[in-house]
């Protein structure tokens, strides 16, 4: 993990979460690394809400559920580092070194995502899809697909990782 503060290009954002498949994360990194750019990892809690924006530190935030906060954030943090971690040793070899870091946001994902990717003038924004199933479908539903809000709302391009199940297996 490297600091917030890159030299030379613009970072790569990616949208990151617990338990993610991880072709999301190997696909942003090995694009990273084929680009020679930087890569940004942003996990968004929904459970918390943006209080201040300041762009020069961490988010200001409050938490919906502030009793099981701090060593909560804590475990998903050391979990989504690890996973970032095994996703970067993954890229192929010959690619190049991926320098990454992790951001904790809060609020909505989608427009948290689009603000950092501001922020960090990100010339691409890589999310994956949702899970299948009817919880997630339903969830989708309600509240809206990450990818396709980013795509309709803002002005950088945006992979959207599809989760790769084999046609057979599909229901």
């Amino acid at each position: 993990m490297t600091s917030d503060r890159f030299s030379g290009t613009a970072p790569l954002l990616v949208g990151v979460m617990p338990r993610q498949h991880p072709e999301v994360l190997l696909t942003a990194a090995t694009l990273a690394a084929r680009l020679g750019q930087p890569l940004v990892c942003a996990y968004v809690d929904e459970a918390s809400y943006l209080v201040e924006w300041d762009p020069a530190r961490s988010a200001h935030r409050l938490s919906l559920h502030p009793d099981a906060d701090d060593e909560d954030i804590r475990t998903l943090t050391a979990g989504l580092q690890e996973d970032i971690t095994a996703a970067v040793g993954s890229v192929p070899a010959g690619t190049g070194a991926v320098e990454w870091t992790l951001r904790m946001l809060a609020g909505d994902p989608a427009r948290a995502l689009a603000r950092l990717a501001a922020e960090t003038n990100a010339p691409m924004i890589v999310v994956g899809t949702s899970e299948r199933g009817f919880s997630h479908r339903l969830s989708e539903a309600l509240n809206g697909s990450v990818g396709a809000w980013l795509s309709h709302h803002q002005s950088r391009p945006v992979l959207v990782v599809p989760y790769r199940m084999a046609a057979h297996e599909d229901r």
